[in-house]
């Protein structure tokens, strides 16, 4: 659904009064955080506006078997990038834990979900799913856009002991190819030239 840029700024408005902060409105969007921020102000001006690419990937979410054909796609880039070289797969909350759920399946691995907090703080890995310290792992989120999340969450693994191996996405919207030496794959980019 394309929504106008009046339109965004209700939904943003929306969300907040439901008590989301901006990771949570920028997921729930598939819009940058720092898009969701100028959003979210009372003085913007439309020259100011950020540049950011809106995802919508709906078709795919709302069923498990295109989750699960989407995510073939995913395990044929861990085979040819990693080969067995993984234990774990980490689910980004929320949007990256159906297609770790859906790829840990299909390869017989572990599962693991990390939550983001907020901006500020760094996430948690949930204790529910498998521990990460020791394991080498693959982290899947639905969209890359300014690195932020990807880069807070290999951070936060590798500080737990994770062998993060590599980073995957449904669109990546940067030019990036790697989250701090770690490869980084999309299966669709979407940057702005």
């Amino acid at each position: 659904m394309h929504l106008s840029v009046d339109e965004l700024r209700s939904k943003v408005e929306e969300f907040r009064t439901r008590g989301l902060n901006t990771q949570q409105i920028a997921d729930e969007l598939s819009l940058s955080q720092t898009t969701v921020q100028w959003l979210s102000a009372s003085d913007y001006e439309v020259d100011e506006k950020p540049l950011d690419v809106k995802v919508g990937w709906r078709s795919i979410a709302v069923k498990g078997d295109r989750i699960e054909a989407v995510s073939y796609i995913f395990c044929d880039i861990i085979d040819e990038m990693v080969g067995e070289d993984v234990d774990t797969i980490v689910g980004v909350s929320i949007n990256g834990i159906a297609f770790a759920q859906a790829i840990s399946s299909t390869l017989d691995l572990e599962m693991a979900v990390v939550r983001s907090i907020n901006e500020d703080v760094s996430g948690h890995l949930s204790e529910v799913y498998a521990s990460i310290d020791g394991k080498r792992v693959i982290i899947v989120d639905d969209v890359y856009s300014s690195g932020t999340t990807m880069q807070k969450t290999a951070s936060d693994l590798k500080a737990s002991g994770a062998d993060v191996k590599m980073c995957m996405v449904l669109v990546n919207k940067s030019w990036d190819d790697d989250v701090d030496g770690v490869p980084l794959r999309a299966l669709i980019r979407a940057a702005t030239v």
